[in-house]
C-alpha cells in the first residue's frame, strides 16, 4: 500500500506517493499517465512525504538543487537504468535523449528512452524535465511543455 499527500506547488498541485522505503510517486495532478489511487492511504505525517514536500519547497524557492529524499520507484529494468542517469543530470543542465540511451547502456535507442523518460514516476525529483530533443527542443513532458519550460526557467534563471 502506498501512503500519499498533495503539494501545492507554484505550478500546480502535486500527488506524492512513498513506500515504507522511499517515495514512488511525484505527479501534477491530471497529467499523462497519472496513477490510479487504489488502495492508496492519505497520510500527511508519513515521514517520506514530509521530506519530500520541504525538499520541494526548498527547489521551487531556488535554494535546493539536489534531492536527497530515498526513492523507491517501480519499473522495468530498463526503465530504472534510464531514470538513474536522468537523476544525474545535474541541476541546470540539460541532456538529448540520445546521449541518455548511450549513458543508459542502451545506445541507439533514444526513443525507448524517451518513452521510459515519459513513464518517470518521480517528476522534478528526477528531473526529466532536463531531457530534450537531439536538436534542443523542448520535446515531450508528461506534466506538459508549460511547466517543462518554466521548471528549466527556474534553474537557467531565464
Amino acid at each position: 500500500m502506498l501512503a500519499y499527500d498533495e503539494y501545492r506547488s507554484p505550478q500546480g498541485t502535486m500527488l506524492i506517493a512513498a513506500t515504507p522505503k522511499g517515495l514512488a510517486g511525484v505527479y501534477f495532478k491530471g497529467q499523462k499517465h497519472f496513477p490510479k489511487q487504489r488502495q492508496w492511504q492519505r497520510d500527511a505525517r508519513h515521514p517520506v512525504l514530509r521530506q519530500a514536500k520541504r525538499e520541494l519547497s526548498e527547489y521551487f524557492a531556488g535554494r535546493r538543487t539536489r534531492f536527497s529524499v530515498a526513492l523507491d520507484p517501480q519499473g522495468t529494468d530498463f526503465q530504472r537504468s534510464v531514470w538513474k542517469q536522468i537523476a544525474r543530470v545535474e541541476f541546470g543542465k540539460t541532456l538529448t535523449y540520445g546521449e541518455l540511451a548511450r549513458r543508459a547502456g542502451h545506445p541507439g535507442s533514444a526513443r525507448a528512452a524517451g518513452a521510459a523518460t515519459g513513464r518517470n514516476p518521480l517528476g522534478i525529483i528526477v528531473p526529466c524535465h532536463r531531457i530534450m530533443g537531439a536538436d534542443g527542443s523542448l520535446t515531450g513532458y508528461a506534466g506538459g511543455l508549460q511547466r517543462k519550460r518554466a521548471l528549466l526557467a527556474l534553474e537557467c534563471g531565464s
